[in-house]
């Protein structure tokens, strides 16, 4: 191309790149759809007399990715992958997988081939990062449920990373057959342990040594050496540059100077990523989008409801409470700026259909615009949801925190030595179960051949046989599975509520099933999910009969919920004789008689976790408020099992009762939110605090 050609074709990319940003940041929409209809304005699909050419828009873009990658790289370390917690990591994998499974359905539906349903259902399996940042920059979020979704999005992003080395295999023209799957994953690991081996030991030096002794240009261009060496590495191993840029990126991030790489990148990775998101509007065909209606519908409404119920069920299950869980997953619910990647992987090397990324940019355009308006009205949906809870599982959300937060308290180092080889077995037995499920097809005819040779059996006798004898096995193994998840729920059960001796009375017994049925669901969801995702492409009925076993032990946990239920409305009456009884004792003692009491009575109640008595003072902000009003569960996660008021004790309080100065709650919860609840209630009111540092 000429010289004075490309100052053309720059001038009109990035000309309509900053028009687009100034325009969408004034109307406060996403920056990133802008970049995309600014590619399409200057794209060859409309009829408008200004096209870019897509030869240089590409190169661009490629390095657009490169440094998008790198930077997404140096916001993670080993360290914060650590911080974040086996149960962060639990929501994202079940909530990804979840979203693969359910994208992978709804493209074959359409008819989609097999190799589009499974780029599909990855694009909708990845939240937006910087959608997400941007939506809480300019909505002032923060808190708790900043913290949740960053976590959940840093493993979400590391399962995207192993979803882009896995499709660009299948883009490669390695195929989607279970051999080469099996192979891309054994190379993928492979590639993996050799570059952190090496790269642990040389970058971290490399980089603090320049960063110490050199000016700041000498280190953005020894990392950006590092990213493009190792986005090459990548591409010569046989998967993407993107891969290898986020490892360079995570290795800089290992020399503790990640901020100051981030800040000397940054410029140049906005310029790029700007014009790979042109790129990305230059290959939207607007006809293509009238042409699918359907999917792009189809797929909006599946990440609107999918990624919310995933992340809200995953989070719940994993002890971030019902209002933190479900103010998370509609936080999350946007199809990312990495399924952009993803499906641009798939068009370059031309196994998946034209039509494919612009439906899914469609629907990332729909789900960005729904994503304020669905942080801004999370906080609301989140407490109905929580009021209108049935009342045995109200329950078991009042109880359930507090049992994950007692398990996560007990000592670590004892719990993971016992727990070790109930888990490896367990994961040994799915991975076996897999393996025969996506193995069969591709081994499966030469076993036939073989018996029908040796044996002499007619071919469709020797197929069926290899064919039985595969899914006996694999019945076996997932027959192994679902018992010793229900052994693995149990021996987690009796950690958090211990068993009585036998012959004696256990008063634990109810809490004890419904936790030991509810971990039970969670696990099977957590393995299961997770496996039928990976062996829909090869067995479509999988997800079937994994949501068969979910509804077998779903139906148990309930059952078990319904008797957790009458277990505490037994204890909440037991609180109240204890609280009642207290009334008369309070002038004769000088020790605090409520919790004295309620102690007592937790022993005789061990599923209820930290009962604890908080009386309200006379200068409360809670006093004449309802519990409705204050809605503690729903703000701290801590529930109110009784109220004494001037001596009489009440089960389970009206929540429109007003509350007054002298009252005293039983809160039941985790330490955390009880401590939260406590705070709250004995918090002065603003008016009474002002006055007192004003008579001071």
């Amino acid at each position: 191309m000429h010289g004075s050609r490309i100052l053309v074709e720059l001038v009109i990319i990035l000309g309509a790149a900053a028009v687009t940003t100034v325009l969408f940041s004034v109307l406060r929409l996403p920056v990133a759809l802008g970049y995309i209809l600014a590619g399409l304005a200057i794209g060859p699909h409309v009829p408008i007399p200004v096209v870019a050419s897509s030869g240089l828009v590409a190169v661009l873009s490629e390095l657009g990715v490169i440094l998008l990658m790198f930077s997404i790289g140096l916001e993670f370390s080993i360290r914060s992958i650590a911080r974040a917690g086996v149960a962060t990591a639990a929501t994202a994998l079940f909530e990804v997988a979840l979203m693969v499974s359910l994208g992978y359905l709804v493209a074959r539906l359409f008819g989609w081939t097999s190799t589009e349903a499974l780029f599909a259902g990855a694009a909708v399996g990845i939240s937006s990062t910087m959608l997400v940042a941007r939506a809480f920059e300019e909505l002032g979020v923060g808190g708790e449920l900043r913290s949740v979704v960053y976590a959940v999005l840093v493993f979400e992003d590391l399962i995207a990373i192993v979803l882009l080395a896995v499709l660009t295999a299948v883009a490669s023209g390695r195929g989607l057959s279970s051999a080469e799957l099996l192979s891309t994953l054994a190379q993928l690991a492979g590639f993996l342990l050799a570059i952190l081996a090496v790269g642990l030991l040389v970058v971290p030096r490399v980089v603090r040594l320049i960063a110490e002794r050199s000016r700041s240009e000498t280190l953005l261009i020894t990392a950006l050496a590092i990213c493009f060496a190792m986005a090459s590495l990548a591409e010569q191993a046989g998967f993407s540059v993107a891969l290898g840029a986020f490892l360079a990126g995570v290795l800089v991030a290992e020399s503790g100077k990640a901020r100051q790489v981030e800040e000397l990148i940054h410029p140049f990775r906005d310029a790029f990523a700007a014009v790979f998101f042109v790129s990305v509007g230059m290959s939207i065909d607007p006809g293509q989008i009238a042409a699918h209606p359907g999917p792009v519908v189809a797929l909006s409404v599946l990440v609107l409801v999918g990624k919310s119920l995933g992340v809200t069920l995953g989070g719940f299950l994993a002890g971030q409470g019902v209002y933190r869980s479900v103010r998370a997953g509609l936080t999350l619910a946007q199809v990312g700026e990495f399924s952009f990647i993803l499906i641009a992987v798939g068009v370059k090397a031309g196994v998946v259909g034209g039509f494919l990324l612009p439906v899914v940019v469609a629907a990332s355009c729909v789900t960005a615009f729904t994503t304020p308006w669905m942080i801004r009205s999370s906080d609301r949906l989140a407490r109905w949801v929580d009021h209108h809870l049935p009342r045995p599982l109200a329950t078991l959300v009042s109880l359930y925190e507090g049992w994950i937060s007692r398990l996560g308290a007990q000592g670590k180092d004892s719990l993971v030595r016992r727990l070790r080889r109930p888990v490896f077995v367990l994961l040994a037995d799915a991975a076996a179960f897999t393996a025969i499920v996506i193995g069969i097809p591709t081994v499966g005819p030469s076993l036939a051949s073989q018996l029908s040779a040796r044996a002499q059996l007619d071919e469709r006798l020797a197929a069926s046989l290899v064919v039985g004898g595969a899914a006996a096995l694999a019945g076996l193994f997932l027959l192994a599975v679902v018992r010793r998840v229900l052994r693995l729920a149990l021996l987690l059960a009796r950690e958090v509520i211990p068993a009585r001796p036998a012959g004696d009375l256990d008063l634990g017994a109810a809490p004890r099933q419904a936790l030991r049925w509810t971990l039970s669901l969670g696990l099977a969801l957590l393995l299961g999910v997770p496996m039928a995702a990976i062996t829909q492409p090869f067995v479509p009925g999988g997800p079937a009969v994994i949501g068969a076993l979910a509804a077998f032990i779903g139906v148990a946990a309930w059952r078990a919920i319904r008797n957790l239920d009458g277990h505490v409305r037994a204890g909440s009456a037991l609180i109240v004789e204890v609280l009642a009884r207290q009334t008369g004792a309070d002038a004769q003692s000088h020790e605090p008689e409520p919790t004295r009491a309620l102690h007592e009575a937790s022993i005789m109640l061990p599923g209820i976790t930290e009962l604890t008595p908080v009386e309200l003072p006379a200068d409360s902000q809670a006093v004449g408020k309802s519990l409705a009003e204050l809605d503690l569960r729903a703000r701290t996660g801590a529930t109110v099992l009784a109220l004494r008021r001037d001596g009489v004790a009440t089960a389970q309080p009206s929540p429109h009762q007003p509350l007054r100065a002298g009252d005293v709650l039983a809160l039941t919860g985790s330490l955390e939110s009880v401590a939260r609840a406590a705070a709250e209630l004995t918090a002065r009111e603003a008016g009474t605090a002002l006055a007192d540092a004003t008579s001071g």
